[in-house]
């Protein structure tokens, strides 16, 4: 009991035994509960641009961590092969004014390829499919971006994989730009599709005809703005 509690619970008590007025013992009043402790303030909203020529123009370094190339690819008709490159490094110059003055170049470290079966890694690895020991590297350069929509563009580029370089376009869909919910850092992202066929850059020639020729390319990436 505090100290100015026990001041007015006794004084309360003294007044009570001196007077004969009282008949019943007045109820003491009950000490005001505590206030609740205040609610953590709501983060920010965090502003996301949604119209792309509004999107901050500049140039741009792929989030390694939130950029992936997801590969699938058929197995003798019978099912469908899915992994990824996870080791992708990208440089974006956005002009969202002129999308056909943008620039993309990207390049993937082929000894990243992961298809969660470590013994399809190492074949994939050797020297029947990528040769990684030989080409550790993929490079993709764009030469023409052309808008196809609002929030769409072609972008064709040369890929060069496995020593051979070969003209291919990636479907590109803009999702969204603005600040980083975890990081303040002004960041674009992005979605996008391309289809190779193995036999194009030398790969697994002998057994691409009844394995699957045909490898369909999933790239999402987000783009941190250079400061």
């Amino acid at each position: 009991m505090t100290r100015l509690a026990a001041t007015l619970f006794a004084g309360a008590a003294f007044a009570l035994a001196a007077s004969s007025a009282y008949a019943a013992k007045a109820p003491v009043k009950a000490a005001a509960p505590a206030a609740k402790a205040a609610a953590p303030a709501a983060a920010p909203a965090v502003a996301a641009v949604v119209a792309p020529a509004d999107v901050r123009a500049g140039a741009y370094t792929l989030d390694a961590a939130h950029g992936k190339i997801t590969w699938s690819v058929k197995h003798l008709g019978f099912s469908t092969y899915v992994g990824q490159f996870t080791g992708v490094d990208a440089k974006l110059n956005l002009d969202p004014k002129n999308p056909a003055a943008s620039t993309l170049e990207a390049t993937v470290k082929t000894d990243t390829v992961a298809s969660l079966n470590p013994a399809l890694d190492t074949h994939l690895k050797s020297a029947d499919f990528l040769d990684v020991a030989k080409f550790p590297t993929a490079t993709f350069k764009s030469t023409k971006v052309t808008a196809t929509g609002e929030r769409t563009a072609d972008i064709a580029g040369d890929l060069t994989l496995h020593g051979v370089t070969k003209p291919v376009v990636l479907h590109a869909v803009f999702n969204k730009a603005g600040p980083g919910p975890m990081a303040s850092k002004y960041r674009a992202g992005f979605d996008g599709a391309a289809e190779i066929k193995l036999t194009d850059f030398d790969i697994a020639t002998k057994i691409a005809a009844f394995l699957g020729d045909n490898v369909k390319l999933a790239i999402e990436g987000e783009f941190v703005v250079v400061e």
